[in-house]
Order: C-alpha cells, then sequence, then structure tokens
C-alpha cells in the first residue's frame, strides 16, 4: 500500500513537473499575448505632429466603450465625433460618428492596442446600411496608421 501511494506522488510530480514552463518559456508565452492595458474607466490618446492632431478620449466597461474621436489634419476639413465599439482581443473596433462638411457620416474605425499606445488600421470597406464598414477586419493594415499615446485626461 505504502509503495503505491508512494508511486502515485511521483508518478502525479512527474506530470506537474513536465507541465511547468521554463522561464524562456513563460517570457515566450508572455510576449505572444496581445499587450492590452486600456483599463476600464476613462483613458485618453492623442497624436501630434506639426500642425496635425488625432484626439481620442474613450470609457471602457468590459470589452465596451464609448468615447469622442476628432481629427484635425492641417488644412484639411477637422472631424469630430463619437465612437462607440468593443474590444476584441488587442483591437478596438468601433462606429464612429461624426460631421464633415455638414454631413453627418458614420464609419468603422479600428485601432491595434500595444501597451500605452493605438495604432490606426486601414482597410478596404463599403457601405452598408448607411454606414461605412471594413470588408474584412481580419485583413486590417496597422503598419502605416496614425498612432496615439496615453496622455493625461483632461
Amino acid at each position: 500500500m505504502k509503495n503505491s501511494l508512494i508511486l502515485m506522488a511521483l508518478f502525479a510530480g512527474f506530470i506537474t513537473a513536465c507541465q511547468t514552463k521554463s522561464p524562456e518559456e513563460k517570457a515566450d508565452s508572455l510576449a505572444a499575448a496581445p499587450d492590452t492595458t486600456v483599463g476600464n474607466g476613462k483613458s485618453c490618446y492623442a497624436y501630434i505632429k506639426n500642425k496635425d492632431t488625432v484626439s481620442l478620449s474613450m470609457t471602457k466597461v468590459g470589452h465596451d466603450v464609448t468615447g469622442n474621436l476628432d481629427y484635425n489634419y492641417y488644412e484639411k476639413d477637422k472631424n469630430t465625433g463619437t465612437l462607440t465599439g468593443q474590444i476584441k482581443g488587442d483591437t478596438l473596433i468601433a462606429d464612429y460618428t461624426f460631421m464633415s462638411e455638414g454631413t453627418t457620416t458614420i464609419r468603422q474605425v479600428a485601432f491595434l492596442i500595444k501597451g500605452n499606445r493605438l495604432t490606426e488600421g486601414y482597410g478596404d470597406s463599403e457601405e452598408k446600411n448607411g454606414k461605412f464598414v471594413f470588408k474584412n477586419t481580419s485583413k486590417l493594415n496597422f503598419t502605416e496608421g496614425t498612432t496615439l499615446s496615453a496622455i493625461d485626461c483632461k
């Protein structure tokens, strides 16, 4: 009986040891995990370069996000509007409702979340039910998008 208990304890220890990750494996798995540091509550982000600015203030509750998004590119029409969407994994996908040249427009926007930065994504879009949406959110390009950095909310 004692031998059976000892063998079972050794077997359980062996199984546990086989499942324990080395520090390198732990670091690799953390590096592969999405870095979504946008916490619940209000957070603010901005991009400022030369005379161009983009600002985003948002409130996150669970996966749901609401807020304000403003684009002010030099010598172009300013777009000021509201944002309503969700964070899915490491990506914020939202409807952006804004006024430009006297017309209200709704278009889908996407931001990749990496630490305290949000990078806007671009992709093919189409009009559906009165708003512009991405044809395929899995094919969005975030490599050339505007990157907003976390700032203190006013």
